[in-house]
């Protein structure tokens, strides 16, 4: 049989050793965790898998069941095709934005970097008492100009009464 790649969620309520659980769980199937992020959101655990190995989704879901077994934790599994390109091409970017918390920082700041074709690879965001911070990392296109995309930020950010930066990743950063 050959490797298929599963895509893996485990959402609920945080505990101690649910990650250590899991993967333990998918280790004993051959499953090779290829890609992952974890993060918890006000107690709540989230976090995606990507691995690859024989077992099929019904097996995944089998060893990973009893995690689900008090009604605290959920877990989904689906087979995905694994596609390369959207991982390569283009430059990376880190946009920061900061101020006060309110609804529609994120679509209005991100729609701009959609606007020029951009890709976001990965997005944080946290809430500090009033202070909200966001923290996207973006692939831009070539032909992409940075000024002229800042610049548009920095227009959006104005009107929602926000600091913006956009600054080229380095390595160190991603």
């Amino acid at each position: 049989m050959t490797d298929q790649l599963h895509a893996i969620t485990v959402l609920g309520h945080d505990r101690p050793g649910i990650i250590a659980e899991t993967t333990s769980r998918l280790a004993v199937l051959g499953l090779n965790l290829e890609d992952s992020t974890m993060t918890l959101l006000r107690g709540h655990f989230a976090m995606m898998l990507l691995g690859s190995g024989t077992a099929s989704g019904a097996a995944i879901e089998d060893a990973l069941a009893p995690l689900t077994s008090d009604g605290t934790l959920s877990v989904t599994v689906r087979a995905v095709v694994a596609d390369e390109s959207s991982a390569s091409g283009g430059t990376p970017w880190i946009l920061s934005v900061h101020g006060g918390d309110r609804p529609g920082i994120v679509s209005s700041v991100v729609g701009e970097v959609a606007r020029v074709g951009g890709n976001i690879t990965d997005l944080t965001t946290r809430l500090s008492g009033e202070l909200y911070v966001v923290i996207a990392e973006i692939v831009l296109p070539a032909g992409v100009d940075p000024a002229t995309l800042d610049a548009a930020i920095q227009r959006v950010a104005r009107e929602l009464g926000v600091g913006a930066s956009l600054r080229v990743a380095e390595a160190d950063d991603l």
